[in-house]
């Protein structure tokens, strides 16, 4: 974590309020003093449960709306719902819906892009680009472009084709079904950067075969891991071991049992449900990047121990859906894949998707053991701590099974290869200190 707008923050003994000590000296584009108002102002708005911020999937058990307080005009305190040990991350840039926009904003953020950061908006059309300019007041260090021009594309052939010819410089990311031909063009590097996205296979526990975890357990059994990883991914992913915790996490505990391949075993568990014979299923997923090709695959390995797997792929929209269950192919089907983006802790992770009352718990998963460890983990506050709850977490979820975690790809970056000082982070592109040479 680096001091931006924050230069520095600390917890109480608990960690149930966190105090940041704000940069003075800052200026928004408009001209206004950033100060501690601006920070009261945007996450009471993100925190409220009336707002459409995509940030209350951050925030709702977190920080409520009023739990933002000024202390003076470079210090703000925020008082959580519950204590948190990583809180920083969720107003830090790995919360994109984060942005500090000024106290008297009325709306219409399009319009402006308001913000402190190092460029400032020239002109902006939808669905077709944006430019921006150095922001000649910015506080810092200025940015090495005088000027960024983003093209919008509505697929990603194009993306790469303008890339291929020079067109644009970098592709803020590609997906692994494309990456083989980005990897083979002579002109073009590659940056490849250990993320913790994941593709989540959720089998419904309160209904059918997997309402019985030794079902759960025999398909997690059936999969391949290295043919996803060496295959699918062409290398360029990590190996999952069925829970959130990717090894790219500190607090994981990388001595939890790796699950390998056992089609005995899942045999052997299957018959012990009663299922020998196997089943019938539908698998409902969404057309994205490398999702129908890992579907295909675990379709083929779970034909291995019975499992008759018919497929259902679907555009995103319908897929998605509204996103509330009931009106949600993602939240409604008996079993799915689905795609969540990169993290820097698993916060969200251990959270929406699996507690009892998550609000994207697409498995209906319920178990009180667990929701009281994610509390205990998500209150810790040193690193010893976490591991130890992460440690029962990993246990847990690998016994219940609610939830496949086979692979977590790398994040893949298409560059010019005379593009320079681009940071190799997974949780946005910083282009402040980008140059062609």
């Amino acid at each position: 974590m680096k001091p931006v707008l924050a230069e520095s923050w600390s917890p109480n003994a608990d960690g149930s309020v966190w105090t940041f000590k704000l940069r003075k000296g800052v200026k928004f584009h408009n001209g206004e003093d950033f100060k501690a108002d601006d920070v009261v102002a945007t996450f009471d708005r993100l925190a409220d449960p009336n707002g459409a911020s995509n940030a209350l999937s951050v925030f709702k058990g977190l920080l409520s709306k009023g739990g933002t307080q000024k202390v003076d005009d470079h210090t703000v305190a925020f008082h959580l719902d519950a204590p948190n040990g990583s809180f920083p991350y969720s107003v830090s840039i790995d919360n994109y819906n984060a942005v500090i926009l000024p106290a008297s904003y009325k709306g219409d953020y399009e319009k402006t892009f308001e913000g402190t950061g190092p460029f400032r908006l020239e002109s902006y059309t939808p669905k077709v680009g944006a430019t921006f300019v150095r922001n000649e007041d910015y506080w810092g260090e200025k940015a090495l472009p005088d000027r960024l021009e983003f093209k919008f594309y509505g697929d990603v052939q194009p993306r790469i084709l303008a890339l291929q010819a020079g067109e644009v410089d970098v592709l803020d990311a590609v997906p692994l079904d494309v990456s083989q031909v980005v990897l083979n063009s002579p002109d073009i590097t590659v940056l490849r950067v250990a993320s913790t996205a994941h593709r989540q296979l959720h089998m419904r526990c309160d209904t059918g075969p997997f309402t019985d975890k030794r079902v759960r357990q025999a398909l997690a059994l059936s999969i391949d891991r290295s043919k996803l990883v060496d295959g699918l991914c062409r290398g360029m992913a990590a190996t999952g071991n069925d829970s959130p915790f990717a090894p790219a996490f500190p607090a994981t505990d990388k001595t939890a049992p790796q699950r390998v391949q056992d089609i005995a075993k899942a045999k052997q568990l299957m018959e012990a449900a009663g299922l020998a014979s196997g089943f019938d299923i539908t698998l409902t997923t969404l057309r994205y990047s490398d999702i129908p090709g890992y579907a295909q695959l675990f379709q083929n390995f779970a034909k291995e121990i019975g499992a008759r797997i018919a497929l259902n792929i679907e555009d995103q929209d319908k897929y998605y859906g509204k996103a509330v269950f009931g009106q949600s192919d993602w939240l409604d089907s008996p079993l799915g894949i689905t795609d969540y983006a990169h993290r820097s802790v698993p916060n969200v992770f251990l959270k929406s998707p699996l507690v009892s009352d998550g609000p994207w718990n697409a498995a209906h998963f319920k178990d009180p053991a667990y929701d009281g460890m994610v509390t205990s983990y998500l209150k810790a506050l040193d690193i010893g701590a976490q591991r130890a709850a992460a440690s029962d977490i990993q246990k847990l979820l690998l016994d219940e099974t609610p939830v496949i975690f086979s692979y977590f790809p790398d994040l893949l970056v298409p560059v010019r290869k005379n593009v320079s000082g681009l940071p190799p982070i997974a949780a946005g592109l910083l282009l402040d200190r980008v140059s062609l040479g």
